[in-house]
Parts: C-alpha cells; structure tokens; sequence
C-alpha cells in the first residue's frame, strides 16, 4: 500500500512540474474558454492524475486556496485530506501525525455511521414502521420507561430495560472490538497483519471497491472529506 501511494505522489510531482509547458495545449473540458464546476473541482478528466492531482501531490487544493501560503514542510499531499493546513503545529511529531491521522478517520466514520443513525428511524417512521420515538435525541429516554426501549420498536431485536446494563455491554464489546484493531489482530487471527486503517481484503471489502490503486485513493479522499462533513454535522 506503500508502494502505491509513492506511486501517486510521484506521478502527480511528475504532473506539477510539467504543467507550466502542457497546461495552455492540453483541453480540460468539452469546451474552451471558462471552467466548469467539474473542472474546477479536478474530476472532469479521465486519466487518474487528472482526478487524484487536486488531493493529492504538491499541487494539490489547499485550504484557503492561493492564499494559503506554504504548508508546513510535514504536509506534503501524501496522505488524503491534506489541504496544508496547521497552524497550530499539533502534528508537526511524526508519532503526532499518525496519532492525530488514525483518531480523525476513527471518528469521522463512527460520525458517519451516527449520522445515518439519526435519519433512518425518522425516515422509517414516516413510511409506516411503527417506531415509538425516531427523533434521536429523544429515543434513549425510552429506557426509562416501564417497559423498556425497544430497537427498531421490536422486543425481539434488542429489549433493554437497564441503562447500566446497556453500558456495560457497549464498552465490552466496543472495547475489545477498538483493542483488537489497535493490536492488529483478533482471536483466531482474523485480521492479522492487515492496515489498522484500511485492513481491505474479502472480509473488509467484499466487493473489491479499492482493488485498483488510483480508486483507492480516490475513494480515501470521499471517506475524509464525508467523514469531517459527518462530525461536523453530529
């Protein structure tokens, strides 16, 4: 993975250093003149450079655009979701950097999966599924009622009536879970010698959907950019 992401980097720092002679011959769009919202965006062509270059490699979107100034000089487009930005030097520290890196893309999926959460019982509830409360901000109430909180309104699902008991469980099980990512393995060896961030394979992604390099790192810079999205929605 490595390997592939060197790959990237190098081809874009290819890209960039060539641009300056190519960019006045090279058509980026169906049409001459002002550029579209794709093209301006960077997806518009169908090479992987042409997609992956605003994300990634020196030349990449920065966050206050030409006005960002230079990056830090541990900022290098390596990784997605870098847009050159901190001023505060939190992760100027190697070991600060990947710290930092792993716990944004931790909870900027649990966000995603949270902000799902708060939609799809209301969404449910409006199309017939009897739900007694979808607003999320109110079903955890319903444990303290008498008779319990019943998930997705069903008493054979998950009928918890002791909010402690509902909390032990939640850190038993979310605490192993959370332990054997972190020790990169769970008993049995499943998991075993797979990326702590982006493990893959058939049991992470069944249907193959990051086979391919340069979809790889696409797909990586739609999680981030969704995922930041989600926590700041939550």
């Amino acid at each position: 993975m490595m390997l592939a992401k060197n790959t990237i980097v190098a081809k874009l720092t290819k890209r960039g250093t060539q641009s300056g002679t190519k960019s006045g011959t090279q058509s980026r769009g169906p049409q001459s003149g002002r550029k579209t919202i794709r093209e301006r965006a960077g997806w518009w062509g169908s090479s992987p450079e042409s997609k992956l270059s605003p994300w990634y490699g020196p030349g990449r979107n920065k966050f206050l655009g030409p006005l960002s100034g230079e990056s830090p000089s541990y900022l290098t487009g390596e990784f997605p979701g870098d847009y050159g930005w901190d001023t505060a030097g939190l992760s100027a520290d190697p070991e600060s950097f990947r710290r930092n890196r792993e716990l944004e893309l931790i909870h900027a999926r649990w966000a995603m999966l949270g902000a799902l959460g708060c939609i799809t019982p209301e969404l449910l509830a409006k199309n017939g599924v009897p739900i007694a409360e979808p607003t999320w901000f109110r079903a955890g109430a319903q444990i303290f009622q008498d008779g319990g909180l019943n998930y997705l309104g069903d008493s054979r699902l998950i009928h918890a009536q002791s909010i402690l008991a509902t909390l032990a469980a939640q850190v038993l099980l979310m605490g192993a879970v959370e332990s054997y990512r972190f020790n990169g393995g769970a008993p049995g060896g499943f998991g075993e010698g797979l990326d702590r961030l982006y493990p893959g394979g058939g049991a992470f992604d069944p249907l193959g959907l990051a086979d391919d390099p340069d979809t790889f790192a696409e797909l990586k810079v739609k999680e981030i950019k969704n995922g930041r999205l989600a926590m700041f929605s939550m």
